[in-house]
């Protein structure tokens, strides 16, 4: 009686794993929700426009529909605020000389700076000769304020030295600043003024939830990112909008399919997280703001799906992961794929450094077995970061095997039966 127990609740749990399958994993779902994230209509989705708005709401509308609940309280929008300095004026003096206000840098958040040998910053310089890229890493990890002098050999390097004043969360209150001057000072006596205004631009992630049934506080999350590049300045043969269809509203498309799917399955023992991610186009804001959010020893996995809409380099019925000998997700994805006309294969474009490169990288940095997959072909996707990025370029029957690919590789780690190895951490990648 028991073996034919075993044998029905086996039975039954395949039927409703290819019932939900083909319910909502197939190729009309997947033009459903494409149509409507790459449509003309959303402008592209740029981060912290009306239009991107309009799209989170179609998400949440999704995940509400499917039956998910909000991460917090009662909305699917995870909401956060960022703020960026603007330069109004910059002066500088060391030794009673003025110096030119092109050779000098501030990043700060704090609207007004004023300082002085007596202020107690500290002291750095970067010589000619050594790694501009490791200095810069060792002074950003220090996180004190500080005043750098850069050696005049890496004039052509120094603008860019700016782009790390970038944005910062308005919740965060512990900031440094760190001034770099362009020139070998051997100063006595200095005094910097700077002025910025800060730019406060809202954003939203979308994010719903399964909760687990026996290992609640263990997650496994599915995320993909919302946001795109907006208009163009200039027309292409008369299109301007970047639609975004496989960069990335087939990810996305993927997160509400699985999140559907999941739901109707019912049976995860893992809480399951179905992020959609905003900024990633302009800094992977959205995923450093929702890994924020989570202790990383409790996220068991992450699936972040990036550009899945065209074939992988191999063909129909493949991707990749990246970062694949980080750990041994990979691995474990490839045995419950056993059987199947599906492959998952390791990156193979590793000098682009994708593993770094997409949402998954913050919870990585953290130890999380967190890849990307993908089938993106780097080295000559025809639409990358172009508006012929429309639903008509992508395969959509292939897009929904690798999504059902993707929830049948995930069975095993869902259910809390194999947990995959951690990342070992790593120095970040920098300038």
């Amino acid at each position: 009686m028991k073996k034919v127990f075993l044998l029905c609740f086996i039975t039954a749990n395949v039927i409703a794993c290819a019932q939900a399958q083909n319910d909502v994993i197939n190729a009309k779902e997947v033009q459903r929700i494409e149509s409507v994230l790459a449509s003309d209509d959303m402008r592209g989705r740029r981060a912290g426009t009306p239009e991107i708005d309009k799209a989170a709401g179609f998400i949440a509308d999704e995940f509400k529909k499917a039956g998910l609940q909000p991460l917090k309280e009662n909305s699917f929008l995870q909401p956060f605020v960022m703020i960026r300095p603007r330069l109004v004026s910059v002066k500088a003096e060391i030794d009673k000389t003025e110096i030119n206000a092109r050779n000098i840098i501030v990043n700060t958040f704090e609207k007004e700076v004023k300082i002085d040998e007596k202020s107690g910053y500290d002291i750095q310089y970067i010589k000619a000769g050594q790694s501009i890229r490791e200095r810069l890493q060792e002074i950003l990890a220090a996180k004190k304020n500080m005043i750098v002098f850069v050696d005049t050999a890496f004039s052509r390097n120094f603008p860019r030295l700016a782009s790390f004043n970038g944005q910062a969360f308005s919740e965060e209150k512990d900031h440094n600043t760190v001034v770099y001057i362009l020139g070998d000072y051997q100063p006595k006596e200095w005094m910097i003024k700077a002025e910025h205004t800060m730019q406060e631009t809202k954003y939203s992630n979308v994010v719903g939830v399964i909760p687990g049934k026996s290992k609640k506080n263990e997650y496994v999350v599915f995320s993909g990112h919302y946001d795109h590049l907006g208009i163009a300045r200039q027309a292409v043969n008369g299109d301007s909008i970047y639609n975004g269809a496989n960069d990335d509203a087939a990810g996305t498309t993927a997160v509400i399919m699985l999140g559907n799917y999941f739901k109707k399955l019912n049976n995860n023992e893992r809480t399951l997280v179905f992020a959609a991610f905003t900024a990633e186009e302009i800094g992977g804001f959205g995923s450093q703001y929702f890994s924020k959010q989570f202790d990383p020893a409790r996220v068991m996995a992450m699936f972040n799906i990036e550009m899945i809409g065209t074939e992988s380099k191999w063909g129909k019925n493949s991707a990749y992961i990246t970062g694949f000998e980080k750990t041994n997700m990979g691995e474990l994805l490839q045995n419950n794929l056993k059987g199947s006309a599906f492959t998952f294969h390791p990156d193979p474009y590793p000098d682009q450094n994708l593993f770094y490169r997409s949402d998954n990288a913050t919870l990585a940095r953290l130890g999380v077995p967190a890849h990307t997959i993908s089938t993106s072909k780097m080295d000559s996707e025809p639409n990358y970061h172009k508006v012929t990025d429309e639903v008509s370029t992508l395969d959509l029957e292939n897009m929904a095997k690798i999504i059902e690919a993707i929830a049948v590789s995930s069975k095993t780690i869902i259910s809390g039966k194999d947990t995959p190895a951690r990342v070992k951490p790593e120095a970040v990648r920098g300038f």
